[in-house]
Parts: structure tokens; sequence; C-alpha cells
């Protein structure tokens, strides 16, 4: 048996610690904050059931480490690093082979290139198979809202991430105009420079974030902030925005205010087999982010090395990843957008209703 496992941790403090200890819901964050920090990472639960279409089948492990998203970004590094490292060699006294970094513990320091240099055991951030069901995800989205990718206008927010970066040189490939939204102009033209010379229209920079997607069909966005960045106001009647950060870089204001739009989730995985992850992260039976289908797709090759590492992602990761995904029956599976479905017919409400307004 093929094993694998992977981090996670509390994305909303009180929530997520009342889980485990109902009191938490009722004491101030930054107590709730206080307590994480002094606990050690553990094993939550056993996943079974991944059976790859050729047969081959894995077993793995989600293992928490108990900082949040403010605390992985603010405590020292090297405090950071000690729990990540500690959640890893949790995953290597359960014999695991390939260890996954969930979330946050992907985005601190270096990428992951440190925490693998501590561990015995291969390691990637998933971002290789986030990159392919990001892309496919929003193009999908947009052929379903009469968007023709082909000549739709484009924007990537948090474009200088290692998985903006690659999403943003791979749609420069074939849209008429990407731009690339953050928050730093100078890596911002270093990149456009870069995706320029193999560009099939233009390549545009914004740091203001309003501007930049304002005028955009097709948004993917994947940034490392702790709150929304995308507000009601910034959209265009009939936009496709793919969010694939976690946490959200879409307020939940903009579904409730704005029913002219469509807003996804990227990176939502159908696991082949019958798969039981022992945990309740907010998907129905079956589903996984694509950063946990990537880390299992490498323990069913029997890959355990290290994977997607550092800030930068190759196109050459991303279209192994989707070669992988075929090969063992990964599936981008509908839409999901702030923990429900978005079925068909929704997105033919949406269609409806810019089609009336446009003619009234």
């Amino acid at each position: 048996m093929n094993k694998f496992a992977f981090i996670i941790h509390p994305v909303d403090a009180k929530r997520d610690a009342a889980r485990k200890f109902p009191i938490a819901r009722y004491l101030p964050e930054r107590v709730v904050e206080w307590g994480l920090k002094k606990m050690s990472p553990k094993m939550i639960s056993h996943i079974t059931g991944v059976r790859s279409v050729t047969g081959t089948e894995a077993e793995g492990w989600f293992v928490a480490c108990p900082l949040t998203p403010r605390q992985l970004l603010s405590l020292p590094l090297e405090f950071v690093y000690e729990k990540i490292i500690a959640a890893g060699r949790v995953a290597e006294s359960l014999g695991a082979g390939v260890l996954g970094l969930g979330a946050f513990t992907s985005v601190v320091g270096d990428g992951g290139i440190t925490i693998a240099r501590h561990l015995d055991i291969g390691v990637t951030s998933g971002n290789s198979f986030t990159v392919a069901t990001a892309i496919e995800g929003a193009v999908e989205g947009a052929r379903q809202m009469d968007i023709d990718p082909a000549r739709a206008q484009v924007a990537v927010v948090g474009a200088t991430g290692s998985i903006g970066a690659t999403c943003a040189e791979i749609l420069s490939r074939q849209a008429p105009v990407v731009t690339l939204v953050g928050r730093n102009a100078e890596r911002l033209e270093e990149a456009a420079k870069r995706f320029r010379a193999g560009a099939a229209g233009r390549v545009e920079v914004s740091t203001d974030i309003k501007k930049g997607i304002q005028d955009a069909d097709i948004i993917i966005t994947v940034t490392s902030a702790v709150d929304a960045v995308i507000e009601p106001g910034h959209l265009k009647s009939g936009a496709v925005v793919c969010d694939v950060a976690r946490p959200r870089d879409v307020s939940r204001r903009v579904v409730e205010e704005r029913d002219d739009v469509l807003v996804i989730e990227g990176g939502v995985v159908a696991v082949p087999g019958p798969v039981d992850f022992g945990f309740n992260f907010g998907f129905p039976p079956g589903m996984a982010y694509a950063c946990m289908s990537e880390t299992m797709l490498l323990a069913l090759e029997g890959r355990y090395e290290d994977y997607t590492l550092g800030k930068e992602v190759t196109v050459a990761q991303v279209e192994e990843t989707q070669r992988l995904a075929r090969k063992h029956g990964f599936k981008l599976t509908g839409f999901r957008s702030f923990e429900k479905a978005v079925p068909p017919e929704a997105i033919e409400a949406i269609r409806s209703r810019i089609k009336r307004r446009a003619t009234a």
C-alpha cells in the first residue's frame, strides 16, 4: 500500500479549535491562538479508499499543524518551521512516503525547501496540480457563462506568487489580454517581461486590484492575504472568478450582492475509489483540493520525492500532474462556491439575469 500524509491547519482560530475544544468559541481569538501555539502537531484522521483506475491503492493521514494563517505569517520563521517540520515527523512516523503541505504551510518561508531538507520523505506543495485545475475550472466556467476564452480579457490576482505566476504564464499564451495584479510593481514588471515573449496578446500589470480586474471576463485569484481582497464593486457584470486562495480572496459579500457574476472555488477534484478522509473539511464525499490530490498522485506513482517546492512552478510540472491525473482517474468535478455546489441551473440563472438586464 502506497502511503502519504497531508498537513492541514486551522483557518479560523475559534471555529476550527472549537471542533476539539467547544469552549474556544466563547474565548477571544488571541487567547485561542495562544493556546494553539502551545500545542504539538498530531495526526487527526486516517485516509482510506484511494484507488486508481489502474488498480493501485494508497492510504494516508491528515496531520494538523496548530497554527492559523496569521500565526504562520507573523510568528518568527524559525518557530513556524519547527512546527511544520514536527508535523512532517509525525507523517514519517506513520510511514508516509510523501508529504503534502496544505494551505499556508506551503507559503511561509521558502515554499517548502527548508521543510524538505529536514525530512526523510518526499515533500510537495501541491501547487502544480492546483495550477492545472485552476485554469481548467476557470476556462470551463467561462464557457458555461458564454464567454469565449480565446477572446476573453483575463486577470490573475497574486500574479507574482508560485501559483499565480504559472497561471498567468499559461493563460498569456492563449488570451488576447492578461493583466497581472499584485502589490509589488517591480516584480510584476519582471514577470510581465518574461511572459510577453511567448504571449498571444497584451500582458499588462496593475498594483490596484480594482483597476486591474474591473474589465476582466475571467479572473483567477490566488493571493496569500489573510482577509478578502475582492469586493462586489470590483467586478464587471458576467465575470467569472476562480478563487484558489485559502483563506478565500473573494468576499462573501460578492455572492450575496452580485447575482450577475460566477464565483467558483479552484482546484476541486474527484478522487477515484471509495475514499474516506475521516475528516470533514467542507467538501462532499470523495472530493479534495488539488494540492491534496497532487500528494495522492505522487503516492500512487510511488514517487516518494520532492516535487513542487520553492516559489516557482514550471509549466512542465503542471503538464506532468495533468498526465498523472488522467492516468489515475482524478477529475475536476463540477463547481463549488462558499461550501455549496453550483449546479448548471444556477449558472443558467446568472446568464438569464444578465441578458434580461441588458435588454431592459
